[in-house]
């Protein structure tokens, strides 16, 4: 049986999109396939107590600037593209809503690529529902039937639950991945989770 990631993710998050872009590489080394996991991180943060480390250490510049300057580091050495957004913190209440709705479809990758990186590489507003569509016409995606889900009520509260449940499996804030029962949180966590892996293999 086909190991399987469960990535839990919401596109607001820096490290999240950095851990995103460097599943591919367990995949292949380990023959593992990824089930994606939409969350709304605010909803988690305010669930657990917790808080963006950004906010945490905003009074702290040393902190912050090495936070930033993190980010950066960990997508120079592996050859990601990446910038801070330009709008963050990012509201991507319709995107997770999309991503909701992209769950399990064929071009489930193509929508979560697109969004991702229209925040981390291009710096796109997606909060606005106009840009997302242009996004989503870009990439070919089915508009209609995304912007639908996007404002469809059965979906916000799908979602809702959906979060509610990653908290309740120990989820404080993303990405966290599941391998079986052992959850790795943050992108520096990547290799924890090879290990983890390569033993149950």
């Amino acid at each position: 049986m086909t190991q399987r990631i469960e990535f839990v993710y919401d596109f607001c998050s820096p490290n999240a999109f950095l851990a995103y872009k460097t599943l591919p590489t367990l995949t292949e080394k380990h023959g593992v396939r990824v089930s994606y996991f939409p969350v709304l991180l605010s909803t988690i943060f305010k669930s657990t107590n917790n808080q963006s480390p950004f906010q945490a250490f905003s009074e702290n510049r040393q902190k912050s600037a090495y936070l930033t300057h993190d980010l950066h580091r960990f997508a120079r050495a592996r050859g990601i593209s990446f910038h801070m957004s330009p709008h963050f913190p990012v509201n991507t209440k319709f995107a997770m809503r999309g991503a909701l709705y992209a769950a399990e479809k064929p071009w489930e990758s193509i929508y979560i690529d697109a969004i991702f990186d229209a925040i981390w590489v291009h710096g796109q507003k997606v909060d606005e529902l106009g840009v997302l569509t242009e996004i989503l016409q870009e990439h070919e995606l089915p508009v209609r039937k995304i912007r639908d889900a996007m404002t469809n009520t059965e979906v916000k509260q799908k979602l809702k639950e959906q979060t509610k449940a990653a908290v309740k499996r120990g989820v404080f804030g993303v990405p966290s991945m599941f391998s079986g029962t052992e959850m790795f949180f943050g992108k520096n966590s990547m290799g924890n989770l090879g290990l983890e892996l390569e033993r149950e293999t």
